[in-house]
């Protein structure tokens, strides 16, 4: 047998060893080729400080560990190793070592200045700040602590000390900010040193609002600290700080903004050195928790095009987020200029959803031969780049787009034979890599890009899915909770949009964003911390509900971006946003009373849940009828009801049947915005209408998810129509191409169609329930669990499915096949063979499952039943129609077996599709 620690985790960001806390939480991935192995338990062996110390843990646990041995101190660095006992007694060897190096300070350690430039000649002037130290011995290790309200690069003796872009990224300047924990030994040398930083605003010095109101929030100009730490090999310590020491130039970068673009002058250089200005220090920094932003990927220029107005415009192949590098040669003084967009429109580049962000980078160049430029401290969204003022003949070869996002590992994929939901799976994944950029925003090419609460909350389980953003929504939470002004969440995160109001679905991301965590990758510890942040919005929409426990009458998003509301009127939704209220106030407190629970809260699990339950028949009592409709006879009123369990078993199916038959009656568009298109699925599914649900996804006609894939999107658009099908963009104010809520549909692509869900937190337990889909040939997903690779796949072969599974060790699954058959099995690979099951009949629709009570109350199919029969076996027709022994809740596709033969039966059925056709 073969049995390995294939890999040890610790909470750091990807690709670092550095970990932001004293006692970082621990987990490994075991392999094994024994079926059904689980461990019984495990030793932790921890060098550190020439000392090794040994932990041992009992039974199954791996994953998030906590840390079992001393606090680290700021600067130790220890190395990890692992192996694990199975519960057939054998023994793995150790693993690789992990290194874990404490990027975290030590409380009073941080005593940096902070300096920006003396007197600024514009506002948020870019600069170059510098200072010169000496080293005199061998040095054994330098670290440089640095961070920025705005965004930097740092350089020792000429040279970058990492691969990081916008450092250190984005929060709530005024009360949290950054610092990176830069190992820099290799870069110091003896004798005199220089450190040079290249200073800009980006998000520190923005304008944020809409229009006319837009304003600065933070700052005016950017600011700068840091304080580099060597550590001579003989015991010494000396520290270089930021103070008025330093000196500030102008640089070549002549203006710089997110929303705008950046300039770049290569003629300048760097000159006219003078004094710093000290100024109001940064708040004390903390280490990082967030993953890097990096230049992730290159992308060629797929197509260059000359529009109707003799315009060059480069076509990348896909929507993406970052900036282009050019090679350019030319006389001294040549301005190149690259502008932006998502999208042609009518042949030209289409920048009216760009609103006020100019997405426009000019480079002027030196004249000293080949230049090689790409703008550092902005990033755009585009598919597309027009190039004025290029010198020469334009080869596409030299410019490349430059993709840029938090650096997340990747842990989960999607396919299928449905070559246009393929396309839209990607599309997702696109979204989200443009999106996750310092923080989760809701677009990322106009004068906005900010962490909006409601998409997040929405999007969060197909996020968790498809890459590791735990550290990443970690950061972001202790954003939102600053953010929090008496428990009520604000509409972005980091706030940067006026006072906090309340918000449906926006605010509740306070709630469901940590479950999602638990969920996901069984992070108690974030659930832990967030808990009374959680608790605080809870209390608040519950005081809004009053006595009656309902939440109304006040200003809402509601079911945002209905596809029926006007182009300049997204909140105007079929759906009522008393009822998105009403039902998130029980969201909320159903979350907080499991979470409380989980912590081992018992009094607040009792009260929170007494709550939730109020709630619930409140909004059952106000909003569902006896008969099972909701008095906001729209789909996402009915979903919401359905996915949040507030109904009984009788009248959830009563729900399920009247939203297939609005689904139908809409001819299966999409009719559901922000709130109800990442549940309706779900709520089709469990009330039995998978084929509705079939219907909805593969809709190609507007609105519909695979409408924008027709049309060449290769992100996820913010409305259904963003571009309107004769190729004009959509008329109202706010349209984005890159805009990942919508694209929450993938996480029932993944959980559904696929079948690979969590069953217990972190995938500890494993659900697999595949559900092969009309007109899908297979569909597979795989997802890299804290455990390992999770793998389902479904295909048909005939008349069967084939179904194959991966379970990773120390997990197990619970198996329902299509035909209906469950299991229970361990680890390992296995493989089953199934029978398709037959389609349930849509709302108006008959087939095999249809009851003779059914058939009966609907003349047109009774007498098309009669008839066909009649043409085949009228002994049987006769039998059918005159027989009252049968029971009304036999099925047609029962009484067929019981009657019929395999072709006489299909001939019913032919005719049943057919008349199902002609209805439709």
């Amino acid at each position: 047998m073969s049995l390995r620690v294939a890999r040890v985790t610790v909470d750091a960001p990807h690709g670092s060893d550095t970990v932001a806390t004293a006692t970082p939480a621990i987990g490994w991935v075991s392999e094994s080729d024994a079926r059904g192995w689980m461990q019984s338990g495990a030793e932790l062996e921890l060098e550190l400080d020439g000392e090794t110390q040994v932990h041992r843990v009992s039974g199954r646990d791996s994953v998030r560990v906590r840390w079992p041995f001393r606090p680290l101190r700021p600067r130790d660095e220890a190395t990890l190793r692992v192996r694990v006992t199975g519960s057939d007694e054998a023994v793995s060897p150790w693993s690789e070592p992990r290194r874990i190096v404490a990027g975290f300070l030590a409380d009073g350690e941080w005593t940096a200045h902070t300096i920006a430039v003396a007197a600024p000649a514009t506002y948020a002037e870019p600069a170059t700040l510098r200072t010169t130290f000496p080293v005199d011995g061998e040095v054994r290790r330098a670290t440089l602590y640095a961070t920025a309200v705005g965004v930097y690069q740092a350089s020792l003796n000429g040279e970058d000390v990492d691969d990081q872009v916008l450092k250190p990224g984005w929060t709530p300047f005024h009360t949290r900010t950054v610092h990176e924990s830069t190992d820099v030994t290799a870069l110091v040398r003896s004798g005199e040193n220089a450190v040079t930083v290249r200073l800009a605003g980006a998000w520190a010095t923005e304008h944020y609002g809409f229009r006319e109101n837009a304003a600065p929030v933070y700052e005016e100009q950017p600011r700068f600290a840091a304080q580099l730490l060597i550590e001579y090999a003989d015991g010494r310590v000396q520290t270089a700080q930021t103070d008025e020491s330093w000196q500030s130039a102008p640089n070549e970068i002549t203006a710089s903004g997110l929303y705008a673009g950046e300039d770049h002058d290569a003629r300048r250089g760097t000159s006219d050195w003078s004094p710093v200005a000290v100024v109001a220090d940064v708040p004390v920094p903390g280490a990082r928790v967030s993953p890097f932003v990096r230049r992730i990927e290159e992308l060629p220029v797929a197509e260059v095009i000359t529009t109707p107005s003799g315009r060059t415009v480069l076509d990348f192949g896909q929507n993406l987020v970052g900036r282009l590098r050019i090679r350019v040669q030319g006389a001294s003084g040549t301005v190149v200029t690259l502008r932006h967009a998502e999208v042609l429109e009518h042949g030209e580049l289409g920048t009216r959803p760009l609103r006020a962000a100019a997405a426009t980078d000019r480079y002027t160049l030196a004249g000293d031969g080949v230049e090689v430029w790409e703008p550092e401290f902005t990033f755009h969204g585009f598919r597309y780049a027009e190039i004025d003022g290029w010198p020469g003949v334009l080869d596409p070869a030299d410019i490349t787009a430059v993709v840029i996002h938090s650096d997340m590992e990747r842990t989960g994929w999607f396919d299928t034979s449905h070559e246009l939901v393929r396309q839209l799976h990607q599309n997702v994944v696109w979204g989200l890599r443009g999106n996750f950029l310092s923080v989760p925003t809701d677009c990322p090419q106009r004068d906005e890009r900010l962490g909006w609460t409601g998409d997040i909350q929405v999007f969060a389980p197909t996020a968790s899915f498809l890459y590791d953003v735990r550290g990443f929504l970690d950061s972001w939470l202790r954003d939102l909770e600053i953010d929090q002004v008496d428990g009520v969440v604000p509409f972005v995160v980091p706030n940067v949009l006026g006072p906090a109001r309340a918000a449906a679905a926006w605010g509740d991301a306070a709630a469901v964003v940590p479950t999602v965590l638990y969920e996901r990758f069984a992070d108690l510890d974030t659930l832990e911390r967030q808990f009374d942040s959680m608790r605080a919005w809870t209390d608040v929409i519950v005081g809004y509900s009053g006595d009656l426990r309902l939440w109304e009458g006040m200003f809402q998003f509601g079911d945002w971006l209905d596809p029926d509301a006007p182009p300049q009127h997204p909140a105007k939704a079929k759906t009522s946003a008393d009822i998105v209220a009403s039902a998130y106030v029980f969201r909320s407190a159903d979350l907080t009373a499991r979470a409380a629970a989980l912590l081992g809260r018992e009094s607040e699990a009792r009260e929170y849940a007494e709550i939730a339950e109020e709630v619930r028949r409140a909004f059952v009592a106000e909003y569902v009828t006896e008969s099972g409709r909701m008095v906001s006879d729209a789909q996402t009123a009915y979903s919401l009801a359905i996915v949040f369990d507030m109904v009984d078993e009788s009248r959830r199916q009563a729900l399920g049947d009247r939203l297939a038959e609005l689904t139908r009656l809409g001819g299966y568009r999409i009719g559901t915005g922000f709130v109800g298109t990442p549940i309706i699925q779900d709520a089709l599914t469990r009330t039995g209408h998978l084929d509705t649900a079939t219907r909805l996804l593969t809709q190609t006609e507007n609105p519909s998810w695979l409408y924008p894939v027709t049309m060449g999107a290769t992100t996820i658009w913010e409305r259904w129509d963003s571009m309107l099908p004769d190729g004009t963009i959509n008329p109202g104010q706010m349209t984005s191409f890159n805009h990942y809520a919508l694209g929450a549909i993938a996480d029932w692509l993944h959980r559904t169609v696929a079948g690979l869900a969590p069953a217990a937190p972190g995938y500890a337990r494993i659900a697999i329930e595949p559900h092969p889909l009309e007109g899908f040939d297979d569909a597979e997903a795989a997802h890299l669990t804290p455990y390992g690779e999770a793998r389902v796949r479904w295909q048909r072969s005939g008349e069967s499915i084939i179904v194959e599974a991966t379970v990773p060790a120390n997990t197990d699954a619970d198996v329902v096949l299509p035909d209906g058959r469950r299991h229970t099995v361990g680890s390992g690979s296995h493989r089953w063979t199934s029978t398709a099951p037959a389609p349930r009949p849509e709302p108006g629709e008959v087939g095999p499952e249809s009851s003779l009570a059914e058939i009966i109350d609907d003349s047109e199919a009774y007498q098309a039943i009669v008839e066909v029969l009649g043409e085949l076996r009228p002994a049987i027709a006769e039998d059918f129609r005159d027989n009252t022994e049968w029971s009304p809740r036999l099925t047609l596709g029962e009484l067929f077996a019981r009657l019929l033969g395999p072709e006489p039966r299909a001939a019913v059925e032919r005719r049943l599709t057919a008349l199902n056709t002609a209805r439709s």
